[in-house]
């Protein structure tokens, strides 16, 4: 065994070439890591759980084609509807690619009330992006109704036990529950009559089928500016820009939480902060005078991209308040 200085020497050039090696098998595993913080690296997926060409559908597509212009990846819409938005939520939600985004409405909020084992959590299943959307909900009667107004009509309701009717587009939507919450904080005793979409309520309003209806702009706009409908109220927490002499329902209701149809964006729990920063930065100049904003005022809805913080502030919110509400309502949970 060698010693003294040429020793030392030995030791110091072993060390030197350990230290070398180290540091390009460090150096290895960092380009691969490095490459995996560029989002996208390649193409992305927005999955609709509803049908093809509805409110969910429209925004969605608008906002792939703009961010795969922008990002330079492709962005395609997927259409995976079932079990009532809740197969396309789960799909992402058990995503792990990290290029799965969801696009849906406030059912995800609803679904876990209604459904035992909805198959996600979305509180610790997703991670909120941004709103994208929102449009008011609407208690509407017929322009020749004898109800007047807001006041009028709680007034007619409380006289009538059970004999006031209203429309939905179904039992566990949306605007379903608009009327349920309706009937909770104002102590009403209400006919609900569920139809098979919002068209169908809309065209059983107009028929005189039932009394009055919970639907959005969507239906009874042009209805409502042609006359043969009429706005008692607006369900959101303070009136709509889109009708700004329709009431908010707090206005004459004060306990009663603001409800809309809003839409959200959405990935899967591992989707990286980078990704939702960049979805953000580029979605920017959608917000005003873009085609999304221009469509979306179209189908009477507020284009929102206001950021990832107000929507788990809303989902925080409406999450725990769907769930008490379905129950002190006795709707059945599938």
């Amino acid at each position: 065994m060698l010693s003294g200085p040429q020793a030392a020497a030995d030791r110091c050039a072993v060390a030197i070439r350990r230290r070398a090696l180290l540091g390009a098998g460090l150096a290895a595993f960092a380009t691969p890591l490095a490459a995996q913080e560029a989002w996208p690296s390649r193409p992305a997926r927005i999955l609709v759980p509803f049908a093809p060409g509805g409110t969910t559908d429209i925004p969605a597509r608008i906002i792939a084609e703009h961010l795969a212009r922008k990002l330079g990846k492709p962005f395609v819409v997927e259409n995976r509807s079932g079990a009532g938005g809740a197969l396309g939520i789960r799909t992402v939600a058990q995503a792990n690619d990290r290029h799965t985004l969801l696009h849906t409405t406030s059912a995800v909020a609803i679904l876990p009330a209604l459904q035992r084992d909805p198959g996600f959590d979305p509180l610790v299943d997703l991670v909120p992006i941004t709103m994208t959307t929102a449009s008011p909900i609407l208690l509407v009667v017929r322009g020749d109704s004898p109800i007047k107004d807001l006041p009028d009509y709680l007034a007619r309701a409380r006289a009538a036990p059970g004999r006031i009717s209203f429309g939905t587009a179904g039992i566990g939507t949306t605007v379903h529950l608009a009327g349920e919450l309706l009937k909770l904080r104002a102590g009403l005793d209400l006919l609900h009559v569920p139809y098979r979409g919002s068209s169908p309520s809309a065209t059983a309003l107009l028929a005189g089928e039932v009394d009055s209806g919970f639907l959005s702009p969507i239906e009874v706009l042009a209805h409502i500016r042609g006359g043969r409908l009429r706005a008692l109220a607006n369900c959101a927490a303070t009136r709509s820009a889109l009708l700004p002499e329709t009431p908010a329902m707090p206005e004459a209701v004060p306990n009663y939480e603001g409800v809309q149809l809003w839409f959200g964006l959405f990935g899967p729990r591992d989707l990286p902060a980078e990704a939702v920063a960049t979805v953000m930065r580029e979605l920017a100049p959608l917000r005003q005078g873009a085609p999304l904003a221009e469509r979306m005022a179209e189908l009477g809805a507020e284009t929102l991209l206001d950021g990832p913080e107000v929507l788990a502030a809303r989902m925080r919110a409406e999450v725990p308040l769907w769930q008490a509400m379905v129950a002190a309502a006795g709707i059945p949970r599938e």
